[in-house]
């Protein structure tokens, strides 16, 4: 099962790859927005990984995977970071392209905002001196705070659909931290997050989720914004 984490990231990119080119969605037409808003979250959230790995925040099991690495992260991780957030803003965009009444009001983003900033902001000063809760909401804190500040409506569209992502999320985790495996592909130093788990995933990867895909979508509207494409509207 040396290919495990492969097919998980293959699997999770096929099939929004494959309808990036259906005619009502022609999600291809962002990939100019896409893929340098991947590689700048990637800037970010790369070093961050390969300091978690060194320090033993977590790490890898070299049984599900191919052997290649590049700095001490496994290929997998690397596609990993292309394949997920490809899936998921494909599923954003498909829903602003087919459901675009599918958003919060601007009230239910305003308390779902305060809400999940007060459960960040007080979990962060309970439990500063843990790793990876400690970068992870405090990520999470600074970013929801610019976004809501400078480009609220984004929240709108992306709070409902990132509950819907959840799912396929933990799915994917879960297989990734052995809820339907014998052994973990990715391990987690426990000592170092809450230790709150959803099946066999940290309670942190959600945030670390929202982050990760809020960072990148924030980043193509700029673009978009910025360099407006003529032949694909929303």
């Amino acid at each position: 099962m040396w290919h495990l984490y492969f097919l998980l990231d293959f699997a999770s990119l096929s099939i929004p790859f494959l309808f990036s080119f259906h005619p009502k969605l022609k999600f291809y037409k962002l990939w100019k927005y896409f893929f340098p808003a991947t590689f700048i979250m990637m800037a970010f959230f790369i070093p961050w990984d390969i300091i978690f790995t060194q320090n033993g925040y977590w790490g890898f099991n070299e049984k599900y995977l191919s052997g290649i690495k590049l700095g001490n992260l496994p290929l997998e991780e690397w596609l990993f970071f292309i394949c997920i957030p490809y899936a998921c803003l494909f599923t954003i965009y498909a829903f602003k392209n087919l459901l675009p009444k599918f958003s919060f009001s601007n009230k239910t983003t305003e308390i779902f905002y305060f809400s999940l900033q007060t459960l960040l902001i007080a979990t962060l000063l309970y439990f500063y001196d843990l790793c990876y809760t400690a970068v992870n909401f405090g990520y999470a804190i600074v970013l929801l705070a610019l976004v809501y500040n400078y480009k609220r409506e984004a929240l709108n569209i992306f709070f409902p659909i990132f509950l819907i992502l959840l799912v396929p999320f933990f799915i994917v985790n879960g297989f990734l931290t052995g809820s339907w495996i014998h052994e973990q592909v990715v391990w987690y130093n426990d000592a170092e997050n809450l230790g709150i788990k959803i099946g066999t995933v940290p309670i942190e990867d959600s945030i670390y989720a929202l982050s990760m895909l809020l960072t990148v979508f924030v980043l193509m509207e700029k673009f978009r914004e910025k360099y407006p494409s003529k032949s694909f509207e929303i």
